[in-house]
């Protein structure tokens, strides 16, 4: 991903709170040279000294055999997103667009069965646990449990590179900075308030 140098983030904590916040991502291989994706809600994980992205896919999802001919797999996180205008600018200029956006690169491999069943504990934890009639996987049939792991292939990637950039008009002066979070607040899209407040953070 080109990174401009006032738009890129190496924080690891600001990195992994953005990945707990946006984990809905997408999984990108190859397969005799095209590429190919998956959309996957995904978790960041710590062993040791080494981060792995987890996730599971359909059995009948061919991407997961693309897994041991990749040498690298990409993963894409997207965060909030909005078009600015050069109409708020104190100067002529050219529209943008603003963005946050993180990349990470490994290689995948398999989840055994019991990986597998811990890494769909820990997810259901997650989305589930705050819920007043939560669904964990302990509260699951064994019926279900055996459709779902017959059903899905789990895997995990060994992350070796991660690119992040928030691009959020920090090359932008004082009065145009201030402008464009007004301008976005008006403008009535969710997502562009959420840039807005992203912005008030950097």
């Amino acid at each position: 991903m080109y990174i401009p140098k006032q738009f890129k983030v190496t924080d690891m904590n600001e990195v992994l709170s953005f990945i707990q916040e946006n984990s809905f991502g997408t999984l990108v291989t190859t397969r005799k040279g095209r590429p190919i994706s998956t959309h996957l809600p995904f978790q960041f994980i710590k062993k040791d000294d080494d981060w792995y992205i987890t996730g599971h896919m359909a059995y009948g999802n061919p991407q997961w055999r693309t897994f041991e001919n990749c040498e690298e797999v990409l993963v894409m996180f997207q965060g909030s997103h909005a078009y600015v205008s050069s109409s708020w600018y104190s100067h002529e200029n050219v529209p943008t667009w603003n963005y946050q956006a993180v990349h990470m690169y490994g290689k995948a491999s398999i989840l055994t069965n019991e990986e597998l069943v811990e890494n769909l504990t820990m997810l259901l934890n997650k989305y589930e646990g705050h819920r007043e009639n939560p669904v964990l996987w302990a509260t699951l049939s064994l019926k279900l449990i055996e459709s779902e792991l017959k059903g899905n292939i789990g895997f995990k990637i060994k992350v070796t590179e991660i690119q992040a950039a928030y691009k959020l008009s920090q090359n932008r002066n004082e009065t145009d900075y201030n402008n464009i979070i007004e301008n976005l607040r008006n403008e009535g899209n969710p997502l562009s308030k959420q840039v807005a407040d992203q912005i008030e953070k950097k």
